[in-house]
């Protein structure tokens, strides 16, 4: 395997690279003749990216998703997301989330050979946003001017394990000088093949579900309840169904309106994507899941003041695979909640004997576990017609008696409306700069 990695590596520094290219209305690159490739001989150690688990590369400004211009933004690393069979589905929510949104990466490509050709916006959302899905490594690297600086493994897997393919291609994007980071359960930076790799190639591994030492978790003390700010938390009816892209989109909006907000991560691809606070929850020893939590949020406060703190959530509270909702409505003490729900998914994800709940019964456990209110319904809007969308946001508004919207087709001022009816003082908040 180390032939063929090294193969690989000659092979690409002297292929041709191929050009950026808008996609065309079927979202197919078109490619013409390329010009020489070259490799990154510029790079140095205060480039790379941090090792500290969850930890987001410092001091990365944000920056727009926007790809028109494949334009170098300076001091932000690029990046390829592996996906390989799985974008645009439940088990690649991290490429997809990454595709929508990353302030701490440049996404570049996403490998994915069963939609390769496509633009990744098109398979997601049906809008173009010229970030190309491509076969495999060595594509993805020959159509960059330099190799890129990172590979994100960009799969969530039930069983937090990456395959024996996967593996090697990690392997050959360290080969590649590559850095690498991944979410999965098993650590790489603790394999000795990958680890050793990464050292003989002065390359870095940043595993973000790795926690820190149990020496220095700490337990919840109920300082939580000193934040001045409005907490919010986005959970929903089930695992991989929005929460973090409804949150997303929600912090936007309302910094939009000069309504400071700051997004807490709970999971490994909020912290990929830049979460300046945040913790990986499924990784904490449980003993200490609502004071790490705790610490996020009270951090958030103290180093930005802002007026809302939404906290992404996970899993759900009526799902028996799953605590992490128990911990983080704990943990944060929201004062409200905003609940996700795909109204037609008919079983839990990776559980098809297990059927959904309904919304009713989960806002009822969720008001009766923690002292909160659920404030609206944001929907997964997956195999449903835009007829289909309209009618639930209908049918459910008029059962539930509060605001339902669809973040990712209906406009983002409903889900800022949906907080502002339900915390009207926010309306008189000076106007500040978003960020």
């Amino acid at each position: 395997m180390r032939f063929q990695r090294l193969a690989l590596a000659i092979k690409i520094e002297t292929k041709l690279r191929r050009p950026n290219a808008s996609c065309d209305r079927t979202g197919k690159y078109p490619f013409g003749k390329g010009v020489t490739m070259e490799t990154d001989t510029t790079r140095t150690p205060s480039a790379r990216l941090s090792t500290m688990g969850p930890q987001a590369p410092p001091d990365v400004p944000s920056t727009s998703q926007t790809h028109a211009k494949k334009a170098e933004t300076k001091g932000v690393p690029t990046a390829v997301l592996y996906c390989e069979g799985n974008f645009g589905q439940i088990d690649g929510k991290t490429a997809n989330g990454l595709v929508r949104h990353s302030q701490a990466y440049r996404v570049l490509s996403v490998i994915d050979s069963e939609t390769e050709g496509r633009d990744s916006g098109l398979v997601l959302d049906d809008t173009c946003n010229q970030i190309p899905i491509v076969e495999n490594l060595e594509a993805a690297v020959i159509r960059e001017v330099k190799i890129p600086d990172t590979l994100i493994y960009g799969m969530a897997p039930s069983t937090g394990k990456m395959s024996p393919a996967d593996r090697e291609v990690v392997l050959d994007a360290i080969a590649l000088g590559m850095n690498i980071v991944s979410g999965l359960h098993e650590y790489l930076g603790d394999d000795a093949e990958i680890s050793n790799a990464a050292g003989r190639a002065n390359v870095t591994i940043r595993d973000t579900r790795k926690p820190r030492p149990s020496k220095d978790m700490r337990l919840f003390d109920g300082s939580v309840s000193e934040v001045k700010a409005i907490r919010i938390a986005v959970l929903g009816t089930d695992c991989a169904i929005g929460k973090r892209t409804t949150a997303t989109i929600l912090a936007r909006e309302l910094n939009t309106r000069g309504i400071k907000t700051v997004l807490v991560g709970t999971g490994q691809t909020g912290l990929m994507q830049g979460a300046k606070y945040g913790i990986a929850m499924d990784t904490v020893p449980p003993q200490f899941c609502c004071g790490e939590l705790e610490r996020e949020i009270v951090a958030a406060s103290h180093g930005e003041d802002p007026d809302v703190i939404l906290i992404e959530g996970q899993g759900a509270l009526s799902h028996p695979a799953f605590c992490t909702s128990a911990f983080i409505l704990r943990g944060s003490q929201p004062h409200g909640v905003v609940l996700q729900h795909a109204p037609k998914r008919a079983h839990r994800c990776d559980f098809p004997t297990m059927p959904m709940p309904e919304t009713k019964s989960e806002i009822a456990l969720i008001e009766a576990f923690a002292d909160t209110r659920v404030i609206g319904i944001t929907l997964n809007h997956e195999a449903m017609t835009g007829t289909e969308v309209e009618r639930a946001i209908d049918s459910l508004s008029q059962d539930l008696g509060i605001p339902v919207t669809d973040a990712l087709t209906r406009p983002e001022v409903h889900l800022g409306d949906m907080v502002l009816a339900a915390f009207p003082q926010l309306r008189s908040v000076p106007l500040a700069a978003a960020e």
